[in-house]
Parts: C-alpha cells; sequence; structure tokens
C-alpha cells in the first residue's frame, strides 16, 4: 500500500492511505493532427512522473503501451533503477520508481488495481481542452475521500482521444495558466494535477 505522509501540528509525520491510481496512456492518443496513433514511452516521463507519484502518495503510477518494444524498454528502465545498479547508486530513486507497473493495455490496469483493493476504479481523464463537461480539482478532491479507488489517465503526445475521454466516468478540468499559451509536458501537468488534488 502506497501512503502519504501529513503533519500534526508538532510537525511530526503520520500515515495516510491513498485511493489514488495514476495511468500514462501511449494509445489511443492523437497526434497534432488530431489522428490517432500510439506514442513512444518516453525516459523522462517514467522518472518524473514516479517521483510526482511517490511524492503526492499515489498507489501505482501504471504505464501504458501495447507495443511490445515499448513495453520491454519500459521495463527495462524501472528494472535498471529497482534492482540494478541504479538502485545502488540512488535509492531514491528505486522508491519512486518501485510505484511503476507497465501494462499493455487499460483493462490489465483495471484487472490489477482490482486485485489490490478488490473494486474497480472509476476513471478520471485529463485534457487541455474545454469540450467536454469536467469537474473541478476541488470536487475531484472531495470525492476522493469517499475511499474507493480512482485512476487518475493522462495522456502522452497531443493528449488522449476524443472517443477514449467520452467513455470516462469523470474529466478533470483543464490546468490554466495566465496566458494564452497552453501546451504542458505530461510530466509538468501530472505534478501540477498531484499538488491541487493531494497536497495538505
Amino acid at each position: 500500500m502506497s501512503l502519504t505522509q501529513k503533519s500534526d501540528k508538532r510537525g511530526r509525520f503520520s500515515k495516510v492511505s491513498s485511493n489514488l491510481y495514476v495511468a500514462l496512456v501511449h494509445y489511443p492518443v492523437v497526434n497534432k493532427n488530431g489522428d490517432v496513433i500510439t506514442s513512444a514511452v518516453t525516459n523522462l516521463d517514467l522518472h518524473d512522473i514516479a517521483r510526482a507519484a511517490k511524492t503526492y502518495g499515489v498507489k501505482s503510477f501504471y504505464v501504458v503501451t501495447p507495443l511490445i518494444d515499448q513495453k520491454e524498454l519500459a521495463e527495462k528502465i524501472v528494472s535498471h533503477w529497482t534492482d540494478g545498479l541504479g538502485a545502488r547508486y540512488n535509492p531514491k530513486r528505486r522508491q519512486a520508481l518501485e510505484l511503476i507497473r507497465v501494462e499493455e493495455t487499460l483493462e490489465r490496469v483495471f484487472a490489477g488495481i482490482r486485485k489490490d483493493c478488490g473494486a474497480s476504479p472509476k476513471t478520471v481523464v485529463t485534457s487541455a481542452g474545454n469540450e467536454f463537461k469536467n469537474i473541478s480539482f476541488g470536487k475531484f478532491r472531495k470525492i476522493l475521500k469517499d475511499g474507493r479507488p480512482y485512476l487518475l489517465i493522462l495522456g502522452t503526445a497531443w493528449g488522449l482521444s476524443n472517443s477514449f475521454i467520452a467513455e470516462a466516468d469523470y474529466m478533470l478540468e483543464p490546468i490554466r495558466g495566465n496566458s494564452g499559451y497552453n501546451h504542458l509536458s505530461v510530466r509538468s501537468a501530472t505534478a501540477i494535477i498531484l499538488d491541487r488534488l493531494m497536497a495538505e
């Protein structure tokens, strides 16, 4: 069970269990022309999202790709930092990458979560667009308190396909900056989302 820390009035830390899972999806995502594609696994995504997930007490971080060579690449990267030389060189990085589970499909992700906690997760997708009904960060933060598992799904490339988004239980409101530019990396977006949802 992944745990996050919460300080009391004296600054001491206690353990708080999490019911939030994160999945980074490489299919079905779209390219800049709107075509549905399968994107490549990126080393930085694995490291940075795992570190953010560990910091904010995410229970597991799933990397989802249907491509066998990409799945093997992700597993090789994770193994280096959890079992290989990287584990001894940087134990803190090992703690973060131990959260990663590499799967070929979301169906296998759902099965893993059901095995882990005995229930299927509600799905919450992300998008930089405004074309779908969505829930606010505040509302999602509140519903996380009901104790059931939730799977936050993030898309690579130019984001999740519209048909995929339409099938989710919830869509999280977009991250808005103070300019007209809206093209965060998935790593940056994940860190912002987790801070808004899980920070004290």
